[in-house]
């Protein structure tokens, strides 16, 4: 006889399904204490053994994640950067010379420039937010405020440069089959001691072991992988359910 199962019962037996170990392959073994997955004590017999449902919830949880990223970091630029125009703006007096700030105009103009170029198809959101800083930068010259040309003109470039260094760490490393890089990294911090592998998967061998709490960088994921570097600048693929953003 069929079992139905309400929305309500379904949830957690879905989310432990979701975050069950994947059979270990031939790669190295686990080291003592760290996971590749989160393990939840059930409480129900009834289980839901469905590959395609694990991984769309897996794929949701990333995309997620990734978008909050996204949010967060647009708008700590964009309101850093508001504050410190406020700021210049109130000076009676600037120290940077006409020269400077049009010099420092030109050179965030050739960054966007690369990283236009860099981006090519892809989509390059510091484009658009040091495109915007650059606009308000050249006003700020019209009007003599050459301190605060300058100002913004360096933001346009930072932000600029960072976009540039995002696809260029892409393309130093060919994606993986379904890999899909994060369009700006994501500050991450281990759950729990964990282990980060050569690939995506269990079947991979084990590079290294995090601790609990330990900040990382995302820059793509896999599926229910996600591939981040530490702050020893080593690489490698984490499990998803072991990550979480980071203030």
């Amino acid at each position: 006889m069929p079992v139905c199962l309400s929305r309500a019962a379904l949830l957690p037996v879905l989310l432990g399904a979701a975050c069950a170990p994947a059979p270990q392959g031939n790669g190295a073994p686990s080291p003592a204490g760290a996971r590749d997955t989160v393990f939840v004590n059930r409480t129900r017999t009834d289980t839901v053994a469905d590959p395609e449902t694990r991984q769309r919830l897996s794929q949701v949880e990333v995309e997620v994640l990734a978008r909050d990223a996204r949010i967060q970091v647009l708008e700590e630029q964009i309101e850093e950067a508001r504050r410190e125009v406020v700021r210049i703006m109130a000076r009676s007096q600037t120290v940077a010379s006409r020269a400077e700030a049009a010099s420092g105009i030109a050179e965030a103009e050739l960054a966007i420039r690369t990283l236009t170029t860099a981006a090519g198809r892809r989509s390059a959101p510091e484009a658009a937010s040091a495109n915007k800083l650059l606009q308000s930068s050249e006003g700020e010259f019209q009007n003599g405020n050459f301190g605060g040309a300058l100002y913004l003109a360096t933001q346009a470039r930072v932000i600029a440069g960072q976009g540039i260094d995002r696809f260029s760490r892409a393309e130093a490393e060919p994606l993986r089959p379904g890999e899909t890089p994060f369009q700006v990294p994501l500050r991450l911090r281990s759950t729990t001691r964990a282990n980060v592998r050569d690939g995506p998967g269990t079947n991979y061998r084990v590079l290294f072991t995090l601790e609990a709490d330990q900040p990382v960088t995302g820059a793509s994921y896999v599926e229910g992988w996600v591939r981040i570097t530490d702050g020893e600048g080593r690489t490698g693929w984490i499990a998803r359910a072991l990550v979480e953003s980071r203030p």
